[in-house]
């Protein structure tokens, strides 16, 4: 069946920088990793594979990833200075380029991020119009857009742990959009994935994070 298109994949977003796919894709991985991390992170390592690799300083990418790190959005007009803001926001960054990385999509870049000793890796991969996929977070499997309120779970794979989670959003009038379970094995960590059509209670994200098989919270509003 052939998917149907939106206006925003036909003009894109509304965006400050030359490409929608290195510039305004990219301020968005930045986001979601830095909603992700839970803010502006202390160290960033960088890495650019592919198309990435061979243009990100012609293109801005560079400077693009820096803003979605200090928590800019794709409008923000401090994109172009990004370079220069990071450093005096005490955020110190490297960039790595790895021109074939044939695993991986064109345009994709992995943050490797530490703050205040919590450390992070995401990979993230822009597919054109602003849209975005997360593809990796901290080793494990996610595919998620940040187009849809997300919650990600890390915990203990316990049995019945995904339909009770389901049923504490139900009871929060919460639609789930798409879910998904990424674990490093039987009863080990397991990731859960959510995508909702509208956000979560306050209360709702304390009580998930009081239960004792969860091991971590993050709740990243629609970007």
């Amino acid at each position: 069946m052939q998917e149907k298109s939106s206006v925003f994949d036909m003009i894109g977003p509304v965006m400050i920088g030359p490409s929608s796919s290195h510039t305004a894709g990219v301020v968005r991985i930045g986001l979601v990793a830095n909603k992700i991390l839970g803010g502006v992170p202390g160290e960033a390592e960088i890495i650019f594979y592919n198309s990435f690799a061979r243009t990100y300083e012609g293109h801005g990418s560079d400077r693009a990833i820096l803003a979605g790190l200090l928590g800019y959005h794709t409008d923000d007009k401090r994109i172009k200075e990004a370079l220069d803001i990071a450093p005096k926001e005490g955020l110190r960054f490297t960039f790595r380029a790895i021109g074939n990385a044939s695993t991986l999509h064109p345009n994709s870049v992995r943050l490797k991020l530490v703050r205040d000793g919590k450390k992070v890796e995401v990979l993230g991969e822009s597919k054109g119009g602003g849209i975005v996929n997360i593809a990796e977070v901290n080793g494990f499997k996610a595919d998620f857009s940040a187009n849809a309120h997300t919650l990600i779970i890390t915990a203990g794979d316990v049995r019945g742990s995904v339909a009770f989670i389901a049923s504490v959003l139900a009871h929060d009038d919460c639609n789930i959009a798409t879910m998904s379970v990424s674990r490093r094995g039987k009863f080990d960590t397991a990731c859960l994935v959510i995508e909702m059509d509208s956000g979560l209670k306050p209360v709702t994200l304390e009580y998930l994070k009081s239960l004792k098989w969860v091991k971590e919270v993050v709740y990243i509003p629609q970007i």
